[in-house]
């Protein structure tokens, strides 16, 4: 029940009942709305003109959101590092590693190739920093495929080094006598006048003349395939399978230090001069075949004769005499 308010009349000396006016009174509500309204718009242009009014919350996500991206900017200049360094390998593997081994260098396109076809990274649209996740994303996938073909290529390099590797030691590179044993170097590759016939024949190999009994060396890594005396003129032989399509062979022997099987290394002594067979005094002959081929072994003596040893022995390999088988 609302109370009743009264006034006192100083004409009638009388106190007098207040009356209210309907209209007064809807005019009040009316200012007391508009203030309300007014009042909540102030606070909101406040609000807005005021980004500093955050939440707890929105700090510590505003927070999170600009380390996250610090971060990704930090991986993204390491990215940009190891881009560089792979770079600088490829560079050194096509035209050292590769080039050396004789291989064919990577093409570019496969080693920049990209990933067409569907959108990979449809999942990381429509966020905020979608162009940066999918950007970072896109260098770490277009990374791991280059280390992947770098890998494999560093591991075809490891397999022709170890083949190379192989083929050097295989490959007959050393005199299969020692210069301090020689008397002479009797006669070369090429066409000579035959001991017994006296008729020009080509002469496969080249003759070595030492006392009998003089240690004959391997010339190469391989595997002894004869050590028998059943091949025409030759006497008692040694053939050597040094791999790669590369044979020796050593004729003429007076006795031998290997076995068939046996598996020798360059230097090794695998037999000693003689004169059997069809021979005309103590020596060795030595030949080297190449994919069934026989060729001139005065190419194969770079691994122990020096500059001038080789000049004099190419000199007298050339000479044009007798032979002795």
């Amino acid at each position: 029940m609302s109370k009743v308010k009264y006034y006192y009349d100083s004409d009638t000396l009388s106190y007098r009942k207040i009356e209210r006016k309907k209209g007064r009174r809807f005019g009040l509500i009316l200012i007391y709305i508009l203030g309300m309204v007014l009042s909540g718009f102030i606070l909101l242009l406040v609000y807005l003109s005021i980004p500093s009014l955050e939440t707890p919350r929105e700090k510590l996500l505003s927070r999170e959101l600009a380390n996250m991206e610090l971060q990704y900017e930090l991986l993204n200049r390491k990215m940009t590092d190891i881009e560089d360094v792979l770079a600088e390998v490829a560079e050194r593997d096509d035209n050292i590693y590769r080039l050396y081994f004789e291989a064919e260098p990577i093409p570019k396109e496969q080693r920049k190739a990209g990933f067409g076809g569907v959108n990979r990274y449809r999942d990381l649209e429509g966020f905020d920093n979608s162009r940066l996740i999918m950007s970072t994303h896109r260098r770490m996938d277009i990374l791991t495929k280059q280390l992947v073909v770098q890998s494999k290529s560093l591991d075809e390099i490891t397999v022709l080094a170890e083949e190379k590797e192989n083929l050097l030691a295989a490959i007959p590179a050393i005199q299969p006598v020692a210069n301090e044993d020689l008397s002479r170097m009797a006669s070369g590759y090429g066409w000579r006048n035959d001991p017994f016939t006296k008729v020009r024949k080509f002469h496969y190999g080249m003759d070595f003349t030492a006392p009998r009994g003089t240690p004959i060396y391997a010339t190469g890594n391989g595997r002894v395939m004869r050590a028998d005396n059943r091949a025409t003129g030759y006497g008692n032989h040694i053939v050597i399978d040094h791999g790669f399509g590369y044979e020796t062979l050593y004729a003429h022997l007076h006795k031998y230090n290997v076995r068939v099987g046996q598996l020798v290394e360059r230097g090794d002594i695998i037999g000693f001069i003689g004169s059997t067979g069809r021979s005309q005094a103590p020596h060795l002959h030595y030949e080297v075949s190449k994919d069934g081929q026989q060729i001139n072994p005065i190419n194969f003596y770079y691994g122990n004769l020096t500059a001038e040893e080789f000049e004099i022995l190419l000199r007298k390999s050339q000479q044009e005499n007798q032979s002795l088988d």
